[in-house]
């Protein structure tokens, strides 16, 4: 993210472009949604045109085909303009119709298709897409160091994203109809993130000419990302109603696993500053339960300890020395301890367990910033990428200070992620919350400038949020939720967490700061306060904006059962996007299970969890 500062300048030439896009796509939608009655009938003529082909295929009704015979057989002929109308009618769903129809036009042979090929066409063609926009920034040539950051992180960013659409392709394939109708929700968390790593890669170029290229680079990708994203929203509804036979389903890998259930829940230790202080007695008196019990129902595949009376005494040591193919969950356990290392959980490594002896006691730290020449990308002292990662009773920290900006203490891209008593402290930007789903219960996180960002699909429960003090002429944001598209799946929801303040914040003797809840940092940033406690220091007014109006109609914030001084709504912004207090119903399209579809990959980890709401 930019800096405090600049963030309240002049629009960048990125967001003029940002709005442009938006305005295309309103015009589009204005223009020409077919009604799913519509794309019913068009379906249903494919799929009765694919369900003959098929049995013609197989020699069962061979005899009844087209008397013509002149021209290979009219029923090709109906085929193909059965799936023509197809394509049209998917498109007519999407922002971007056009880009939709040709992409989908020349990207195969749909002589003998079913509507699920031309589901999978749709994301297919993504790939040559951002291909083309990421090999754009390999040929960006400068001697600024910012930019030379900007351009390696880009080749990281895009293996990310190629897996992330392997990934997708792999569901609709593994699954028939099933890849539609019952994994809809995890293909769209998996295209969202696609977004999210293009989003990535321009965000490390310095404003200017070559972010604005990598943009404008970049938006093919991201128009038939979205395109995806609506196509696969609907199939899965009109699938169904076709009722097509699936192919047969197996699970994939990351559904096949096991991990242990903890007897008890673990003990929470939030605290107000590093000075100290104990878990506060808003908390459930079962989950304030004496250090060390958990443990005892873990039993660790490696020890580290810094003392020497573990397997490993860095943390880095113990990752390097796991095995490449493991099947199951793998723990580590980390002795107390502050482990001054940066830390990777590789793409490879997927379905870790990492538990620690309380975040105030087992401490990961380091100092990397933006300061310093770095892209905030790659300021995490922690980065948690494989999939299934579980973090319990650690604390992360960036030491880097108000003055060094952005600094991030723990950057997360791993799905169905889990972060159970975990403490996360820095100043700006200290919890990168990049992509894909993720749960965080009974978890500290304290900062200044949006400590709280990212364009991941993330709830908080339970959990403290901590303001600190910025320097004198800043002011804090805790959250900065990142969707840059309205058909991703993502947003943060704070459920049943409490809004505080250091003490320093509130020193009489030096001038006031300002805090807020959220800012949009992208143009569809999304973010939902439920069922918490919201301070009085809290500004009346709840937001603040980005730059001007961007993004102020298409955001989506909202509010619902709040307690606390500053949960008045009364002087709160005056946005097209901010929705105020929401019904109960509205609310509960956003608790745990609703919004991230979690029951099945949460109950089986024993993590505390409310499904639903408190009340």
């Amino acid at each position: 993210m930019s800096t405090a500062f600049s963030d309240f300048g002049p629009l960048t030439e990125r967001r003029r472009a940002e709005r442009q896009r938006q305005q295309r796509r309103r015009a589009m939608v204005a223009a020409g949604g077919a009604s799913i009655i519509l794309i019913l009938i068009v379906m249903g003529g494919a799929a009765v045109a694919y369900n003959a082909s098929s049995k013609d295929n197989d020699g069962s009704s061979s005899s009844s085909s087209s008397p013509s015979g002149g021209s290979g057989g009219g029923g090709s002929g109906s085929n193909l303009l059965s799936v023509s109308k197809s394509i049209k009618a998917m498109c007519a769903q999407t922002d971007y119709r056009d880009a939709c129809e040709k992409s989908l036009a020349k990207s195969a042979n749909f002589s003998a298709s079913s509507p699920k090929d031309i589901v999978r066409a749709a994301v297919a063609v993504i790939g040559d897409a951002i291909e083309k926009a990421f090999d754009r920034s390999g040929l960006i040539t400068s001697d600024d160091p910012r930019v030379k950051a900007a351009v390696a992180d880009c080749k990281e960013i895009y293996e990310n994203a190629k897996d992330d659409l392997a990934r997708t392709l792999n569901g609709i394939d593994v699954g028939g109809t099933d890849g539609l109708t019952k994994r809809g929700y995890q293909l769209r968390v998996w295209l969202s993130a696609v977004i999210a790593h293009q989003e990535t890669c321009i965000d490390g170029f310095p404003d200017g000419d070559l972010k604005k290229k990598m943009t404008d680079a970049m938006e093919s990708g991201k128009e038939l990302t979205s395109n995806a994203l609506a196509i696969i929203e609907k199939a899965s509804s009109f699938l169904v109603a076709l009722s097509i036979p699936a192919a047969s389903h197996r699970r994939l890998l990351e559904d096949n696993v096991t991990v242990p259930k903890p007897d008890e829940e673990i003990e929470n230790q939030p605290m107000v500053s590093h000075s100290g202080g104990d878990a506060p007695q808003w908390l459930n008196r079962q989950e304030r339960l004496l250090k060390g019990k958990f443990q005892t129902s873990l039993t660790p595949n490696v020890v580290v300890a810094k003392d020497g009376s573990g397997k490993f005494k860095t943390i880095n040591d113990a990752l390097n020395a796991m095995p490449k193919k493991y099947t199951g969950r793998y723990l580590i356990y980390v002795k107390a301890g502050v482990y001054e290392e940066y830390v990777t959980i590789t793409k490879e490594m997927a379905n870790v367990t990492m538990y620690g002896d309380g975040a105030k006691n087992t401490i990961i730290t380091g100092s990397k910033n933006f300061a310093d020449g770095l892209t905030t990308f790659k300021t995490a002292t922690f980065n948690a990428l494989g999939n299934g990662f579980i973090g319990i009773a650690l604390g992360f920290r960036n030491t880097a200070g108000a003055a060094k900006h952005q600094a991030v203490a723990l950057l997360v891209q791993s799905d169905k992620s889990i972060f159970l008593s975990c403490r996360m402290d820095a100043y700006q930007d200290t919890l990168y919350a990049h992509s894909k789903m993720q749960f965080y219960r009974n978890c500290v996180i304290s900062g200044t400038i949006d400590f709280v960002f990212g364009d991941a699909a993330a709830v908080f429960q339970n959990c403290i949020l901590v303001l600190r003090r910025p320097m004198d002429n800043q002011q804090n944001i805790a959250t900065a939720q990142g969707r840059a598209d309205g058909r991703e799946t993502t947003g943060f929801v704070f459920q049943y967490c409490r809004f505080t303040a250091e003490s320093a914040l509130k020193d009489a003797s030096r001038p006031a700061i300002r805090s807020y809840l959220a800012r949009p940092w992208r143009e569809y940033s999304r973010t939902l306060i439920m069922e918490s406690e919201i301070p009085g220091f809290i500004d009346k007014a709840g937001y603040l904006p980005w730059n001007g109006d961007f993004g102020l109609k298409t955001l989506w914030y909202a509010e619902y059962a709040n307690r606390g001084p500053g949960a008045d709504t009364a002087g709160r912004v005056n946005w097209p996007g901010y929705k105020k207090v929401i019904s109960k119903e509205e609310a509960t399209k956003f608790t745990v299970q609703s919004f991230l579809h979690a029951e099945p990959w949460i109950k089986p980890t024993g993590t505390p969890v409310k499904y639903g709401l408190w009340a």
